[in-house]
């Protein structure tokens, strides 16, 4: 296939095009995928994640910068935007803020709608990661929607978290008690220079000092990204945590879990497809489910009906 080649040769244009294909689901998907699997692996990815105005764009922005300019690595970044309820794309556009980046060849930017999913990421993120790590991608910097606690699922596809926070944002310990907070490898209190940073830092640290069981405790990094300050820092905590998970033998075992489980979410989509393909067309989909409304038989009832009828 010319096209995964191309992209495993490191062409930017068929990068761009692979992308396509994932994400729009289009004819070859499946054979790319396959031909591409045996190389990814490699990329380290890293989540970024936090409420709405917190920064994030912002810090992925001169994160990469600063990872490109003194580490000399390469950086894909996949930002993921609310989806237009029109057109169906990408909302925000994340490119339009990180035009200083549009020349760099050691850096790749792409916009994605969630597309109806509700955890803040984009279906095909997944997807699109294996894409940039088989290009020969460093490092993915995956960047969420700020959508709050539904986020949860970047940690299933991310090898690092970081929780983006900011000063005078409402009660911090109550934004802790979160489910979004649990998830954090890293915390980044962006914006440090507004009045209650320190403070802000300390709520957090305090809290995290109160979760006895944690094998590692998150790092809370001061950032202001606007000015270039706290980024090493922020790069090193990352950097830390990678040299934890490697050493305790969990990025390995976390990496397995997230296969397997990626292998069942495309076992149940395949099975979706399966169900609208034959079984609804057939019309005794929706005969099925009107006996569930005049309460004839109960969903798991139907439910069996409709397996049944797939594993003939």
């Amino acid at each position: 296939m010319k096209l995964a080649e191309d992209l495993l040769a490191g062409n930017r244009r068929a990068l761009a095009k692979a992308i396509t294909v994932v994400e729009n689901g289009t004819e070859g998907k499946k054979e790319l995928l396959a031909k591409i699997y045996p190389h990814t692996g490699n990329a380290y990815v890293v989540g970024i994640t936090g409420s709405p105005g917190a920064g994030k764009s912002s810090l992925v922005d001169r994160l990469t910068e600063h990872i490109r300019k003194h580490y000399g690595l390469t950086v894909g970044i996949i930002a993921v935007d609310p989806t237009s309820p029109f057109s169906g794309g990408a909302l925000l556009g994340d490119r339009i803020r990180m035009q200083d980046h549009v020349l760099d060849e050691g850096v790749f930017i792409r916009s994605m709608g969630t597309r109806g999913s509700l955890g803040g990421l984009s279906r095909a993120t997944k997807e699109v990661i294996k894409v940039l790590d088989a290009s020969g991608m460093d490092i993915i910097l995956v960047e969420t929607v700020g959508v709050g606690q539904s986020e949860l699922d970047i940690m299933n596809a991310a090898d690092t978290t970081v929780v983006v926070l900011t000063p005078g944002a409402g009660d911090i310990i109550q934004t802790l008690k979160a489910g979004i907070m649990e998830i954090a490898d890293v915390f980044a209190v962006n914006k440090a220079d507004l009045e209650g940073a320190d403070r802000t830092v300390t709520e957090v640290e305090s809290m995290l000092e109160l979760d006895k069981e944690r094998d590692w405790t998150p790092p809370v990094v001061p950032v202001i990204s606007l000015h270039n300050k706290g980024l090493d820092q922020l790069y090193q905590a990352i950097l830390k945590h990678k040299e934890y998970l490697t050493e305790s033998g969990q990025l390995a075992v976390h990496r397995q879990q997230r296969l397997k489980s990626e292998v069942v979410e495309v076992v149940l989509e395949q099975l979706k497809q399966k169900i609208t393909r034959e079984f609804k067309e057939s019309g005794n989909f929706e005969e099925t489910l009107e006996k569930v409304v005049k309460r004839e038989i109960d969903p798991y009832q139907a439910s069996e009906v409709i397996l049944g009828a797939l594993i003939r």
